[in-house]
Formats: structure tokens, sequence, C-alpha cells
């Protein structure tokens, strides 16, 4: 009866095309965006804060629902001064609501790669579009080391940092490490290494450069909580080859997470490029709740052809994900942009 009820109404209203608009905003394609790498974003009071590269300022999105995006209300939030250690290549920023306050973490250098560090800003207010957003400084452990694409989570009552980064001053290969921290923006004590690239699927990473002619990477890393389990979802071989893809550490939610034996790492790639569906190099992800809270969502940049590398060709794209059995994460393939997906449950 509710049905015959529902279908009569929209014939009713029909008129005004409603009904029709109502279907076509009930579904969305990917990309979100034409273009953005490293997507994230933060929901709060029924709102989600998106971000993403935008190299040389940090841009926040606000929206109801992610795949809204293209259409969402949109601010520049800090242009770094000129001259500074992190006025360039402003890379994976990540916005985070931490103790009352808000906290957008990104990379940064003086246009020398080899300086990029890790750097926050804080915002009191309560929307983050509004407000100022003031410059905190470098977050970096003891080492200061190289370092790129900071992510913080509360586990247990402790903050950590997650990120990818140079266990010495010369590129070759990129590791992830984790550390604690004293507040939002101080690490304390020493950073413990992770990961690094041990299996063949995280070692393509040749590059036409005499001096340095290949790089190993894990980089990109987020933390993802389910039942009694972590896992550390992370990119890994370079982002200007289409092997770039999502690998995966797990450690039960009761272990010392500092420890790296805590850590078990998956041998196979847990989301990958598929040509059959016209998406490449899929990573740099992060994971949003749907606004119902039901549905678990995966967001990730990739590439709609092979061969087109760490550029501007890189869109972000949302799809949802289930678990397997075993309680571990199951991404599925990246979905073609033909595909129409429902959007996320409200």
């Amino acid at each position: 009866m509710k049905k015959i009820i529902f279908l009569f109404l929209c014939t009713v209203v029909s008129i005004f095309g409603s009904c029709a608009q109502h279907s076509q905003e009930a579904l969305f394609n990917n990309p979100l965006l034409p273009s953005g790498a490293d997507p994230y974003s933060f929901y709060k009071d029924g709102y989600y804060y998106y971000t993403h590269t935008s190299q040389n300022k940090l841009v926040l999105w606000k929206t109801k629902n992610i795949a809204n995006l293209k259409t969402a209300e949109s601010k520049t939030i800090w242009t770094p001064p000129q001259g500074t250690m992190y006025s360039k290549e402003l890379w994976a920023p990540e916005i985070h609501f931490i103790q009352g306050k808000w906290y957008m973490y990104f990379a940064a250098d003086d246009g020398d790669n080899n300086h990029h560090r890790m750097y926050v800003l804080e915002n009191a207010s309560p929307d983050p579009m509004k407000g100022e957003w003031i410059f905190k400084g470098k977050v970096a452990d003891a080492a200061d080391k190289w370092a790129i694409d900071g992510d913080v989570f509360e586990h247990r009552g402790q903050l950590f940092m997650i990120w990818s980064g140079w266990e010495g001053d010369k590129n070759g290969q990129q590791n992830i490490y984790i550390a604690k921290m004293a507040n939002p923006w101080t690490i304390e004590g020493n950073r413990a290494k992770l990961s690094g690239s041990d299996f063949d699927w995280e070692k393509h990473g040749d590059l036409n450069d005499p001096n340095l002619p290949h790089v190993n990477v894990n980089e990109g890393p987020q933390i993802l909580k389910h039942g009694d389990k972590l896992f550390i979802i992370y990119s890994a071989s370079g982002c200007w080859t289409d092997f770039y893809a999502l690998g995966m550490l797990t450690a039960a939610a009761n272990a010392d997470i500092m420890n790296p034996n805590s850590w078990k790492k998956s041998p196979t790639p847990v989301f990958k490029q598929s040509p059959e569906n016209g998406v490449f190099a899929p990573g740099h992800n992060s994971f949003f709740k749907s606004p119902d809270g039901k549905e678990d969502w995966i967001l990730y940049h990739a590439n709609s052809k092979a061969g087109q590398g760490c550029g501007g060709f890189r869109s972000p794209r949302a799809q949802k994900f289930t678990w397997n059995s075993d309680g571990t994460p199951n991404f599925g393939l990246p979905v073609k942009e033909s595909q129409s997906l429902k959007i996320p449950s409200e």
C-alpha cells in the first residue's frame, strides 16, 4: 500500500519535475571533481569538509553529501607566505577535529623536494569555513627527516600520527612511520618504521633520471578501524606508474601499535588498477561513512587512461565497500566512470 501511495504522489508531483529531480540526485558518477589528488574528508555536525592537493594553497569544500562536491561551497582557507620552507608544493592536506578545534595537516617545501616536511594549522571556530586559520608550525619527530602524508588518529586515549618518510637524507625508499603525539601539533618520542617495500608489487618506480633511476614507495597511510582490528591502508609503487595501488597492514586493536611486530602486511594489493574498467593508478585514499552512519566508503584518486602519471589528470572518486567474514575490508575493483552509483545513504 505504501508503495502505491508513493507512486501516486510521484505521479501527481511529476508535473513539477520534482520526482525526476529526486531520481537524478539519488545517483552519481565518478569522478567527483574533474581533478584533485589525495582526497580527504571529515564529517561533523551534518557536513563533510573535503580537501585535496592544490599545490600552492589550501582549499576546503563543505557539503551535506560527498556525491555533490561539484556544486559544494568551497573556500581557500590559507595561502602560505612566500620565501619560507613551507611556501611551495603543498601536498595531501587533511582536516581533523581534535580536542575541540579544527586542524589542517599538510606537507610543503621551499621548492626543493628534499625539504618536504609536515605542518599544521589550527582553527577554533565551530565551522572551519569561518574563523581564523593559525599556522602552528612544523610537525616532526626528533629525526626530522623528509616527511609527507601525515594522518592523525586517536586510539585508546592516545594521539598518533602515521606518515611517509625517508630513513635518511636521500631519496630512494619511502617508508611508513608512526609516532605518538603530545598534542595535535607536537610529536613526542621517536618514530617507528612499520612498512617499507617488501613485495614486487610495491617496487614499480623506475624514473628517467640518471641521478635517481628508481624509487620504492610506501605513502599515503590511512587508519581504518573495524571490530577488534586496526588497519593501515597505504599506497605503494610510484604514483607516476599505472601500478600505484593500495596495500594493507593489520594489527589487533589491543596490541602495542608502536611495535612494528604488531603489524602484519598483506602480501598482495587490496585495491589496484582495473584496465577493463578504465581506472588506472588508484591510490592515496581516505575513508568516510554515509550521513546515516550505515555505509562505509572509500575516497581515492585515479587516472582515466594509462600512462597519465602524477599530474592533474588524477581525479577524486568514491565507492562503497564491504567487510569480509574475517573482519578485513573488501574494496572490490575501482568502478567505471560510466557506472551510476547510489549516493551515500542519508
